[in-house]
């Protein structure tokens, strides 16, 4: 299969002569397209309505600091995953990420979105590997180029969290604000291509970890490829190995579609179908969309119709990411509880085993490592499901807790029945009544005609009052 691949490449390589020198001079010689069904099919000239927008984040944001946040801080889950939100993440707009091997594209798919062409905002694109940054393109009033530890630092943005990635990534990190309708309502993210025969060590910082950055704070994945580069290597194996788990939000692309004949195009379909088949973690095949993304029309004797569909089809897909972007952060701030809550519900039951275990003669420090390094003979895991509503498929790795408490002693961890206090209640008890009550309410109460003054902070609180549990009824 390897081979077919590579033959296929080969052959549409010898197809596409001179592709390099002909890009300069095509701005000369081929029309522009038509632009009207972008703008149509993401409505970029009709009004936004009016809606309660800001006030359900202002909610989701009170939800997430009074009910979610105590005990994430308290059972240290940022430092089991890594993952810390802030109001920035809560408050931005919905992520676009561009993926793939270097030159197929992204740089200038994103300038044909955007309608970038031969302005000067456009992003520089070439046959050689152009992009080396990590390229953020948000909404501003004026074009306006950000350096990478600005972004970092500003914590009112979304990606003061990469700071952690050392200074010489955000020496690679770039942000350019461009007036731009579109830009308004979601964000792109342009990434350096991958290079197979390029070793992690010669980028100077943790590509594969800033990628998985990317990824886990993503609505909408574009993997882009082209005729000339099908064949997977291992640094394409292990970007799909982290995109596992958020296959809904892949759209894999073959670019420069209209540069093939109709014969080869189905070869070079079929041998990029196989191969990125067994990468992706789904019983279905994955969806690849066929068409060609720049700003100058298909080339005469292609199948203008059908890559003309598959471009609004895609289109579609990027405008239903916008439409649902407040149903989306609500589910992922839920997705986000139901974690720290099993995380807080599996640390109390090591410590609860921990604390059964001990004697006075006992050795604290063997009777733990014990416990940590065969969790199934004390039956950790299985109690937890045993005695919780939680899924064995949401349980995390039991290796992570070994790095975990190697670096967060037991002892300083309280039970759970000892996080509560007399004015605010229980922290176990605050974060599922966020998971079964105020998130699915928040999420029920969007597009029902509801009057978005009762979403107001202000009237409700965001929440329920806090019980007195020592009260008698």
């Amino acid at each position: 299969m390897r081979a077919l691949v590579l033959l296929c490449c080969f052959v549409a390589s010898l197809l596409l002569p001179g592709q390099a020198e002909e890009a300069e001079d095509v701005s000369e010689e081929a029309p522009l397209r038509d632009r009207s069904h972008i703008e149509k099919t993401l409505m970029l000239n009709e009004e936004k309505p009016t809606d309660d927008y800001p006030v359900v984040l202002q909610r989701l944001r009170k939800i997430y600091h009074s009910s979610i946040k105590p005990l994430e801080q308290s059972y240290k889950y940022n430092e089991l995953r890594q993952h810390e939100i802030t109001d920035g993440e809560i408050t931005s707009k919905p992520m676009v990420l561009f993926l793939g091997p270097w030159s197929v594209g992204k740089s200038t798919m994103i300038n044909y979105l955007l309608g970038l062409e031969n302005t000067r905002y456009q992003l520089y694109t070439g046959a050689e590997p152009t992009t080396s940054e990590f390229t953020v393109l948000t909404h501003g009033p004026k074009l306006k180029t950000i350096e990478g530890i600005v972004m970092a630092a500003d914590s009112a943005r979304s990606f003061s969290p990469l700071e952690k990635f050392g200074q010489n990534f955000l020496e690679k990190l770039i942000g350019i604000e461009v007036p731009h309708k579109l830009l308004e309502r979601v964000t792109f993210v342009d990434t350096p291509g991958i290079i197979e025969n390029r070793k992690q060590q010669e980028r100077g910082y943790p590509f594969n970890d800033v990628c998985q950055w990317f990824i886990d704070r993503a609505d909408l994945i574009f993997v882009v490829f082209d005729p000339t580069k099908l064949d997977v290597g291992l640094e394409l194996e292990m970007l799909f190995r982290q995109l596992k788990g958020r296959e809904s939000q892949i759209r894999i692309i073959l670019n420069k579609a209209d540069s093939l004949a109709t014969q080869m195009l189905m070869r070079v379909y079929g041998a990029l179908f196989w191969s990125l088949a067994p990468l992706i973690n789904v019983t279905e095949p994955p969806r690849v969309y066929v068409s060609s993304f720049w700003p100058y029309d298909y080339k005469p004797d292609t199948h203008r119709d059908l890559f003309l569909k598959e471009e609004i089809s895609l289109l579609e897909d990027l405008n239903q990411v916008i439409e649902n972007r407040l149903e989306n952060k609500i589910a992922f701030i839920r997705q986000h509880a139901i974690r720290v809550r099993i995380h807080a519900l599996l640390v109390d039951r090591y410590l609860q085993t921990y604390k059964d275990k001990m004697t006075f003669f006992s050795d604290g420090e063997l009777v733990f490592k014990d416990i940590v390094e065969d969790p199934d003979k004390f039956y950790i895991f299985k109690t937890i499901l045993a005695k919780t509503n939680v899924s064995k498929f949401d349980l995390p790795n039991r290796e992570a807790y070994k790095d975990f408490f190697g670096i967060n002693p037991i002892s300083s961890f309280k039970l759970l029945s000892q996080q509560c206090s007399y004015m605010g209640g229980c922290f176990l008890e605050k974060i599922e009544r966020a998971i079964t009550q105020e998130l699915p309410g928040l999420l029920g109460s969007l597009g029902l005609g509801k009057n978005p003054g009762a979403l107001n902070c202000d009237k409700t609180g965001c929440g329920e009052t806090p019980k007195n549990r020592y009260r008698k009824p």
